[in-house]
């Protein structure tokens, strides 16, 4: 589903309002938070879907990253977790189940999140994914939006999944190609976001099904800046740029260009090719966060000595605020 069609449908619900719920769906923020104590509040995420790799393991590993991310995206610590599964047990083996089942339990073990249940319903298509509870301190809440002039744009994966898994469905995709992929999707926002504690985050999501382009622009929507993105500091998977010249992207990529080119403002040289990227739904992407540009530079090194990697890709600025500058060659 589009992201326009999913604003349009919520629209339409009822507005639920509470001073103790802190964040809600109408920011699109990754996860709503709930006030239980003047220091503690729960961060609930949940999020399922359908395989995108052929091995049930590594797609059970795959989801539940993924479903963990939002909860790293608020800046909080993910706590329990329930899995949420469809299968078509009459005319799918079991051991299937047991391996997606498997590879989410262990992405959990190493996310130090409990799992205390979870849900399957008969369904011809399997999916799993899980409903992840998680805290944070109510004062230290990483919302979307925040990002004040001047601060720099890190993201912490490269993009590209949604391109590369296309390609392997038409086996197209090398093995190395391959395993680079199902690496980044594997691979948990933990450390990513346990290092950004010790900073003053400003702003902060994870790039997931809309997009670099549209998770940025919720970022910046109704706010006082814009940020300028720059194309070639954009990290991308190897093999991308080739297969989006060839026109192998997901279709959910031309939707999301689509509702966020009205958004955005081109300048230079930025191929169709490069809006593709920029558009390329992402499973388990990493995290775009904001930050001084003082506190970036001490960021990146932490998270390299950590072991992690993080990009430069932009920055945020008053002009055109509401919007994403978008810079080619």
């Amino acid at each position: 589903m589009g992201p326009g069609t999913l604003t349009a449908i919520l629209s339409t619900l009822p507005k639920f309002e509470d001073p103790r719920l802190l964040i809600s769906g109408a920011t699109m923020d990754d996860a709503g938070v709930y006030q239980l104590t003047p220091e503690i509040a729960l961060v609930q995420t949940v999020d399922f879907f359908t395989p995108m790799v052929d091995d049930p393991y590594t797609f059970g590993q795959i989801a539940a990253a993924n479903s963990l991310s939002d909860v790293y995206a608020m800046g909080a610590k993910p706590v329990t977790a329930m899995n949420v599964t469809a299968f078509p047990t009459n005319c799918m083996d079991l051991g299937i189940l047991r391996d997606i089942l498997a590879g989410g339990a262990d992405k959990l073990i190493e996310a130090e999140t409990l799992l205390v249940g979870g849900h399957t319903v008969e369904d011809d298509v399997p999916k799993f994914g899980l409903a992840v509870t998680g805290i944070v301190h109510p004062h230290k809440i990483w919302a979307n939006r925040g990002a004040k002039p001047g601060d720099l744009l890190v993201l912490t994966k490269p993009i590209g999944v949604g391109i590369i898994t296309t390609a392997i469905k038409g086996e197209l995709a090398t093995p190395v190609e391959e395993k680079a992929a199902v690496k980044s999707m594997t691979t948990l926002n933990k450390l990513a976001s346990e290092v950004a504690h010790q900073f003053d985050v400003h702003g902060c999501t994870d790039i997931t099904g809309f997009g670099l382009l549209g998770h940025a622009y919720e970022m910046v929507a109704d706010s006082e800046v814009s940020f300028v993105i720059n194309v070639k500091q954009v990290p991308v998977l190897d093999g991308v740029r080739e297969y989006a010249a060839m026109g192998i992207v997901p279709a959910g990529a031309r939707r999301n260009l689509k509702h966020i080119e009205d958004k955005v403002i081109w300048q230079g040289q930025v191929t169709p090719e490069d809006k593709d990227i920029l558009c390329d739904p992402q499973t388990s992407g990493g995290l775009l966060l904001a930050l001084s540009e003082e506190e970036t530079k001490v960021y990146l090194e932490r998270l390299a000595e950590a072991g992690g990697e993080g990009f430069i890709i932009g920055y945020a600025e008053q002009t055109n605020p509401g919007k994403i500058i978008v810079k080619g060659e």
